[in-house]
């Protein structure tokens, strides 16, 4: 299978595309480079690749593909509401000028990687599978429901598109982000010995490590068409449904001498729900996730051990995806539209 994979430099994309590799599928990427120099650890096998924005992407550029895992988008609630027009514009409107390119390719399969954040303020008391309502509370989450809406209907007897709702993912990558709220929590208490908690601790969230969403994602592209055709599929693993405390506390036990601390007004977070992912696992069996909380948490405390992690890394532009955005604004490298200036493209 021929698959091109927008986002292939970033966080997913760059423990993805060599996932895709290995198991036998030619994968070609396409990426802005917003985030060049971000690296973590070893870096990710290279792949041919083109650089592109999303939103000059056509049909012409697609052509000769069987597949499009699309990735890319302005990733994470502080990022989004940075600039909430550019963020419509690129994780909304260009995705779904995406699709209807691919569409006009004749690309028969479309993975859209959509986010369990859509579910948004939900009682902690229900535990959603994908017939539930979406209740997102941000540009972000608001730009994934609409990208769903619309992308669905353009599903026909050639074009098959898929919507993979991730839950809130950890674990290492070689394009680290250090905005996540496990591997945060690992990084504050490995660097400073403090678990810092930007929350009360209480909301719900739904962890998934980034090797498994690959799982699910290879899964989908290996399916019969007519299991996962026009289908969402809530990405992750039944149990692993945490409150963030319960996270905090796993941290404390694995990172030594680490203590749980609030971050100065730190309150109820409105962003809280649990999922269940029964329908993926029975669904695909091939889809097989092994990762739990626990054991991402000791990986990430072994990588920062390994590969050097300072508080000054968690408050700069490296493994902050807001801060580097930030950083190239200022410099002049972009522009508003957050499109690259002079010889930044």
């Amino acid at each position: 299978m021929r698959v091109l994979m927008t986002g292939h430099a970033g966080y997913i994309g760059s423990v993805m595309s060599p996932w895709l590799a290995a198991a036998g599928m030619e994968v070609h990427g396409l990426d802005s480079g917003l985030f060049e120099g971000c690296d973590f650890g070893t870096p990710a096998p290279k792949i041919p690749e083109r650089r592109i924005d999303l939103r000059d992407v056509t049909a012409r550029d697609l052509e000769g593909f069987d597949a499009v895992v699309h990735l890319a988008a302005i990733s994470n609630d502080p990022l989004g509401n940075l600039n909430p027009r550019c963020t419509y514009q690129i994780n909304h409107e260009a995705s779904v000028r995406l699709a209807e390119s691919a569409r006009a390719a004749g690309v028969g399969r479309f993975l859209y990687s959509s986010s369990c954040s859509v579910y948004g303020a939900a009682s902690p008391d229900d535990v959603l599978d994908e017939s539930a309502a979406f209740s997102p509370v941000t540009p972000y989450a608001e730009s994934k429901v609409w990208v769903e809406r619309d992308v669905a209907r353009l599903a026909s007897d050639a074009f098959s598109p898929v919507f993979l709702r991730n839950a809130t993912v950890y674990g290492v990558s070689p394009r680290l982000r250090g905005d996540l709220v496990v591997n945060n929590l690992v990084g504050w208490a490995f660097a400073t010995g403090r678990v810092l908690l930007k929350s009360d601790g209480s909301p719900w969230r739904p962890l998934v490590h980034v090797e498994d969403v690959c799982r699910a994602f290879l899964a989908v592209l290996k399916a019969d068409r007519e299991k996962i055709h026009g289908q969402a599929f809530n990405v992750g693993r039944s149990g692993e449904n945490y409150r963030i405390s319960e996270v905090a506390d796993h941290v404390r036990e694995v990172v030594a001498g680490s203590r749980i601390d609030f971050e100065a007004g730190a309150g109820p977070d409105p962003r809280c729900y649990r999922v269940r992912f029964d329908k993926l696992e029975s669904t695909l069996p091939d889809y097989r996730p092994v990762w739990t909380v626990r054991a991402g948490v000791e990986e990430l405390e072994r990588a920062y051990r390994k590969h050097g992690l300072s508080s000054g890394d968690l408050e700069g532009s490296r493994f902050l995806r807001i801060r580097r955005i930030q950083e190239h604004l200022e410099q002049g490298r972009l522009d508003a539209e957050l499109r690259w200036l002079g010889s930044g493209s």
